[in-house]
């Protein structure tokens, strides 16, 4: 009788346990159900959505670029920049213009004196003096020679005399005139001209101080025609061609996006970091824009219609990303508290019905014009709500922090 009640002693012993041992596992299983969940799924009350500012709709088709980044300079062609200088050496006698003056083709600069000048138009004038009596010698000795009078001699000396007379005006007047002096007149200053049209950059002259032949008193630089060179690693040169359209902003000022696009290619490595120049003729306004300032950009090498939603619908947790859709059926009133807030007498808090949201994880592609290409990995439903503002502070709800991808 003892044997029997000591067995059932012992399996009455061993039950609960049992038992035990099963409740434990369903309530860790259970934790970490709803702890799996809670990384995919929010529920928000009514109120917490509309607080937040959550948004939905649906993925379009959207005509997005494949891009190729770049870094580069704004610059202008050589053509539309002039180094300034003087063909002759001469004191400064006058400076007409300031830095950053616009100044036309042909505009005055600054006025060097060299005495020499005014001895080529003396000599130049002479010449012109000389030339018009020896036209005439010319013409009588030729007709006493045609009528045998005077010796064939005496007609060839007169001649020579002319040509040689006619090439030293001609000298003159050339040297005159690319020192933008005129060979008629009598004057020792020499005009400093810009070459072409343009804003005045550095002034390396003072006046009163000797000009010498050679060093550049003057840069002009004309900005109509600015241009980007852009430095493409070799690894991408092979996708790159003319007539690719370029969108850049400048770094270090506005985040305005500006167009261009590429006209020329260069054949040789820039330099030892094996990227290669780029140019590209910059499409809109100029005006704000000055020669050297570093810009980045987005070289435009392909362009398809893709599944795209806005930037902000995608967020981004560690290595993968996601979106979040809307799930349908699972709206129901919230749990009801212990103890509701009163705040008057017989009125009591409503947040309304809970709104459930999961995520789903996307692969992303290229990113333009505020809208990133996806491509869903688990299906969903054709009709889905999908969150298109408000995705970042879900994924903040779910995990308490989180990336915004861009």
């Amino acid at each position: 009788m003892k044997n029997i009640i000591i067995n059932k002693s012992s399996l009455f012993i061993l039950s609960v346990s049992l038992f035990l041992l099963v409740s434990c596992g369903k309530k860790e299983a259970t934790e970490e159900h709803e702890e799996e969940k809670s990384e995919t799924e929010v529920a928000l009350t009514e109120i917490q959505a509309k607080t937040i500012g959550i948004e939905t709709g649906s993925v379009e088709m959207k005509n997005l670029n494949t891009i190729i980044k770049a870094n580069g300079y704004t610059a202008v062609p050589p053509q539309n920049r002039a180094d300034v200088s003087t063909l002759i050496g001469g004191v400064v006698k006058d400076i007409f213009v300031l830095e950053g003056t616009f100044v036309t083709k042909g505009k005055t600069l600054a006025t060097i004196q060299n005495l020499e000048v005014s001895e080529m138009q003396e000599e130049y004038q002479s010449a012109v003096a000389n030339i018009e009596y020896l036209e005439q010698e010319y013409k009588r000795q030729k007709t006493l020679t045609d009528e045998n009078v005077n010796p064939r001699k005496a007609f060839q000396e007169v001649k020579s005399k002319l040509a040689s007379e006619r090439a030293k005006a001609q000298a003159a007047k050339n040297k005159l005139q690319a020192l933008n002096v005129s060979p008629n007149g009598s004057t020792s200053l020499v005009p400093i001209v810009s070459p072409i049209s343009g804003y005045v950059g550095k002034i390396s002259i003072t006046k009163g101080a000797f000009a010498e032949t050679g060093i550049t008193l003057f840069e002009v630089v004309d900005n109509t025609q600015m241009h980007l060179d852009l430095n493409v690693f070799e690894k991408d040169l092979g996708k790159i061609s003319i007539g690719q359209e370029v969108d850049f902003v400048l770094t270090n000022q506005s985040n305005k996006s500006i167009k261009g696009k590429i006209f020329g290619i260069n054949k040789s490595f820039s330099n030892e970091s094996k990227t290669v120049a780029v140019h590209a003729k910059i499409t809109s306004s100029t005006k704000d824009l000055i020669s050297g300032m570093y810009v980045a950009a987005n070289i435009n090498i392909s362009n398809q219609t893709v599944p795209a939603l806005p930037k902000d619908a995608v967020v981004r947790n560690g290595d993968k990303y996601f979106i979040y859709i809307q799930e349908e059926g699972h709206e129901e009133a919230p749990k009801k508290e212990t103890e509701e807030h009163e705040h008057k007498e017989g009125e009591t808090h409503k947040e309304g019905k809970e709104i459930h949201f999961k995520a789903v994880e996307v692969a992303v592609g290229t990113t333009d014009l505020g809208y990133t290409e996806v491509k869903v990995i688990e299906k969903i439903p054709s009709d889905a709500k999908i969150v298109i503002k408000g995705a970042y502070y879900l994924l903040a709800q779910s995990k308490g922090g989180g990336e915004h991808e861009h």
